[in-house]
């Protein structure tokens, strides 16, 4: 740690922790973005079905993303208070809560398959739901896994190292190509290929993360996997950070499910077409999503250490970097986007919607989003969870899910309405989480 005369982190420590990080982002995108993409080859009932599902998955994963970023914050305030035996200790509940959680939402799952499909995406076309069925069932059986990795992965965030994800990262990647071009292309299995080669890399990624987390040389590490007992205490703060992250990210994706459930009634072009560009879109933001985990375990650390203006700083820092980041990849995305949807197989049609919601969004994020997501992790490291949560679900639900469905139901603007909806929510995000910075009650909130 720095004296306090410095700041805690220099640029190169900030660009250590930052790059890995939008290097794993981008990698766990790919994840996704790889099924949807060889699986599009198979035709559009296979990419409908995959991205359906890949909603729902999206949906679960959020909830566990958001338990490891409570654990993130609790571990990473220990470590700037140098308590770092109540970091270790921590960190072994958040794999511990994070374990039975997963479990017995993937059993929900799995005997719930079919009948969750329906309620969810209602009447489509028969050819997709088979494949959708097919899909949940394979992936619904990774769910442990990819939690258990992103709970292992927050726990190095949390000591400031992210080299190591990335390196899991990167290998399950290609294990998920590899996979998808020999079940999906080699065997003919389609969709169920998929499926499988994503479930096969996400139980390596669980393997090798607890296994490269018991290395005892490191600040903080985890042992003794089967003698881990539940902590009442360090349950509950890592619960008071994660649940209220875990019920904004939930929220966001179920209105996204209602959303995705209107796109599915505008037939299948449309369909593949809003897919792709949502694929595209979260290409685009990983950079941005990566700066603002990062921002959690540097304000965490700070504000464990007492220095609050240290923590206003670098919220400041990163909002900056953020903007850099953000309209370089948007601006690749869209130059790239004709080449991924030919690439991808898409039909004209589709690939035509693809390309003019590719074009509006280029326009819109760069100027929003930025401070709409950096800053409120910021905040959420802080202990300012419930401000973060209440005002997610009020503006997701009034500004975008309101205003999609009215455009698309009851003005048939097409799959537009779902982007303008977006974009609304995006602006009023981006005032009203700015005027909460700049009024520092963030601050005043207590993590431990």
């Amino acid at each position: 740690m720095k004296t306090e005369t410095k700041h805690m982190f220099d640029n190169r420590q900030l660009l250590a922790l930052l790059i890995p990080l939008i290097a794993e982002q981008l990698l766990n995108s790919l994840m996704g973005t790889a099924d949807s993409m060889m699986v599009s080859n198979v035709g559009p009932e296979a990419l409908s079905a995959v991205s359906l599902v890949d909603s729902i998955n999206i949906l679960v994963i959020q909830a566990f993303a958001a338990l490891a970023a409570g654990g993130t914050i609790v571990c990473s305030h220990y470590v700037g208070m140098k308590r770092l035996e109540d970091a270790r200790a921590s960190a072994k509940q958040l794999l511990l809560v994070v374990m039975a959680l997963s479990l017995g939402i993937m059993i929900f799952c799995l005997c719930a398959l079919r009948p969750l499909l329906r309620l969810i995406f209602g009447s489509v076309d028969q050819g997709v739901m088979d494949a959708a069925t097919v899909y949940f069932f394979w992936t619904a059986l990774s769910f442990p896994a990819i939690s258990l990795y992103n709970a292992g992965s927050a726990v190095f965030r949390a000591q400031e190292n992210t080299r190591i994800p990335l390196a899991v990262a990167t290998v399950s990647n290609a294990l998920n190509i590899a996979g998808n071009a020999v079940l999906i292309w080699g065997l003919g299995m389609g969709v169920a290929g998929a499926a499988i080669a994503t479930l096969a890399s996400r139980v390596f990624s669980m393997v090798v993360i607890l296994a490269v987390l018991r290395d005892r040389r490191r600040k903080l590490y985890v042992t003794g996997y089967r003698a881990i007992r539940p902590d009442g205490y360090k349950i509950r703060r890592i619960l008071a950070m994660g649940i209220p992250n875990g019920i904004e990210n939930s929220m966001f994706q179920f209105g996204k499910l209602v959303i995705q459930s209107t796109v599915s009634m505008m037939g299948t072009a449309a369909i593949a077409a809003h897919a792709m560009a949502a694929i595209l879109e979260n290409l685009n933001g990983v950079a941005g999503v990566a700066c603002g985990i990062g921002l959690m375990t540097i304000v965490g650390e700070c504000l464990g250490a007492g220095r609050k203006d240290e923590a206003v700083y670098y919220v400041k820092k990163i909002v900056v970097w953020g903007y850099g980041f953000l309209g370089i990849s948007v601006a690749l995305i869209w130059l790239a986007a004709g080449p991924i949807t030919r690439l991808a197989g898409m039909t004209p049609e589709s690939a035509a919607i693809c390309r003019n919601l590719v074009d509006w969004i280029s326009v819109f994020k760069p100027i929003f989003w930025v401070p709409a997501f950096i800053i409120p992790y910021g905040m959420r490291a802080a202990g300012d969870v419930r401000f973060s949560m209440i005002t997610s679900t009020i503006i997701m639900w009034t500004a975008r899910v309101t205003v999609a469905i009215y455009l698309a139901r009851a003005l048939g603007f097409g799959p537009i309405a779902v982007w303008i909806g977006m974009f609304i929510d995006w602006m009023i995000r981006s005032v009203v989480y700015s005027l909460r910075f700049y009024s520092r009650r963030w601050l005043r909130f207590s993590v431990l």
